[in-house]
């Protein structure tokens, strides 16, 4: 049934740890909800809406490493984990 699907160790822990991110995530926000408030991005934003976008912004990081480097995707990790943080917290 999910043949189609190369269903390989870093895809599925790939997987896994996006579902434990929305799981601490969902926890957080019932134990102490979230305002919204504004950060140094240019809107206004929840807890949940800076994962967002720091999620499709390490994918987008992922992606320049891949068609504009040779450097190794554990860099492009790196980066994505440290922005990931700086916009949760300041964003």
């Amino acid at each position: 049934m999910l043949d189609w699907m190369n269903w390989t160790q870093p895809v599925a822990i790939f997987f896994a740890v996006i579902a434990c991110i929305l799981v601490v995530m969902s926890v957080w926000e019932l134990a102490s909800p979230c305002i919204e408030r504004r950060g140094f991005l240019p809107i206004v934003t929840t807890r949940g809406d800076r994962l967002f976008i720091g999620l499709l912004s390490a994918a987008y990081i992922h992606l320049a490493f891949l068609g504009l480097t040779e450097l190794s995707l554990w860099i492009a990790l790196a980066v994505s984990v440290l922005w990931l943080l700086i916009l949760l917290r300041w964003g």
